[in-house]
């Protein structure tokens, strides 16, 4: 299956901005592995295929082990993650399937309990964020490349 369309060709100044926030997350304040997995765990409720093999390779490139990267579909089952990890990926889980009643009070004060206000800041905008490319990369049938 080929890609429906290249948004770099074809919207290339939105695009752009897109990826232009998505990339200063990367010099925030908030983990790069709790950002992998965050990645990781939206990419695969949001089926990307794309941006979950992207992210998968570049948390093994910064040192994930396979263990981990294997259970990030079952965290809630798996006692690898930290509290913060946990904390992440449940806000990122509530986010990313949005019910009329939003993120939970308990997940909410969970992210608080774990991060400063300038982490759960970056959180809540890299959910959105890996939310909205997930959004452009899934529909338009965005492929990872084959390794």
């Amino acid at each position: 299956m080929e890609a429906r369309m290249d948004l770099a060709k074809t919207a290339p100044k939105p695009y752009q901005a897109v990826l232009a926030a998505y990339r200063t997350l990367a010099e925030g304040p908030l983990d790069p592995v709790v950002q992998e997995l965050v990645k990781i765990r939206a990419s695969q409720l949001n089926g990307c295929a794309f941006c979950l093999d992207l992210h998968v390779h570049e948390a093994r490139r910064r040192g994930e082990s396979e263990q981990r990267l294997a259970l990030v579909a079952a965290w809630r089952e798996a006692p690898v993650f930290s509290e913060a990890e946990r904390a992440a990926l449940a806000y990122t889980e509530e986010a990313t399937r949005l019910s009329e009643r939003g993120v939970s009070e308990e997940v909410w004060q969970a992210v608080t309990a774990c991060f400063d206000q300038e982490e759960a800041g970056a959180l809540v905008v890299l959910v959105a964020l890996i939310n909205a490319l997930n959004r452009l990369g899934a529909p338009l049938r965005r492929r990872p490349a084959v390794r």
